[in-house]
């Protein structure tokens, strides 16, 4: 794998969700000389306290300063060059009161978003955008769905150039990614915690019933670079609960060697871009 001179986006909806998805893989890429940028698109007011520690009255009553300090040290750890906060409050669920803010993420006019989003593209270039799958029947959360929407109506129109001129030279992002946790890793971290005879987290029925809304076409080596999402994970204090055994009940080793890649979906790529099996590169096919 060459060293890069490229950028990548990653578009996100709650602080934590960086360190959750794809944390080690730019971590890597950022070694390799990539630069990073995040956009968050809200501040995760909504998100529940499950570091028990630390639900006292004060980290309640300044949530949103918290998480936005939690969500720079965290970003601090994966390497992040740029972070943008678009400033939306967090939707919450379907039927909450949070969810009919017209102050949250799912409220807020289209456009407004995207125009955000495309002045981000066109001064940053990225050849490479992370974002969230269209069908996520597994976590339908509002504010991730809504991602998935405008950051691809923001890659839609950053290279059109009837759109929006004074927002910046346009510009067209080569590939585009989609996050997804593979039921193909899932079953892998089971099998792992029961070979080393400890209780796993996922249960036989869970695994089973699981869907796979996507197949993995892209599979990253993470090769040393696990320790890095425990760690932003960890940085997220209030919203980890750090005796979770989903995340921490197998050391950075045995989740390594269990399942060592990070996987994605590749959604858009140049139309002359072919790979046999699958791609191991997030710039393969750019050179």
């Amino acid at each position: 794998m060459k060293n890069y001179a490229r950028t990548i986006l990653s578009i996100h909806a709650h602080p934590d969700d960086e360190a959750s998805k794809g944390a080690s893989l730019i971590a890597k890429y950022k070694s390799l000389g990539a630069r990073a940028v995040l956009i968050t698109a809200t501040g995760g007011e909504e998100g529940d306290i499950l570091n028990k520690a630390l639900d006292t009255p004060y980290v309640r009553d300044n949530l949103v300063e918290v998480r936005r300090n939690e969500l720079m040290a965290a970003t601090q750890i994966i390497g992040y060059d740029r972070v943008e906060m678009l400033g939306y409050r967090d939707s919450g669920m379907v039927g909450t009161d949070a969810n009919a803010n017209p102050s949250c993420f799912a409220m807020a006019p289209s456009d407004e978003v995207v125009r955000k989003i495309v002045r981000i593209i066109r001064d940053e270039k990225p050849s490479v955008m992370l974002t969230y799958p269209e069908v996520q029947s597994r976590y339908p959360h509002p504010d991730h769905v809504r991602v998935y929407e405008v950051s691809i109506r923001a890659f839609e129109l950053s290279s059109d150039p009837a759109y929006a001129p004074e927002l910046g030279d346009v510009h067209m992002i080569d590939k585009v990614y989609f996050h997804i946790w593979s039921r193909e890793r899932m079953i892998a971290l089971h099998k792992k915690f029961i070979e080393l005879g400890l209780e796993s987290p996922f249960s036989p029925d869970w695994l089973t019933s699981v869907d796979q809304d996507y197949i993995a076409t892209t599979k990253i080596s993470m090769d040393g670079f696990s320790s890095v999402a425990r760690d932003a994970l960890r940085a997220h204090a209030t919203q980890i609960d750090p005796s979770a055994p989903g995340w921490f009940g197998l050391s950075v080793d045995e989740a390594e060697a269990a399942y060592p890649t990070e996987d994605l979906f590749l959604a858009v790529s140049p139309n002359n871009y072919a790979f046999d099996g699958i791609e191991d590169d997030l710039f393969g096919g750019l050179d």
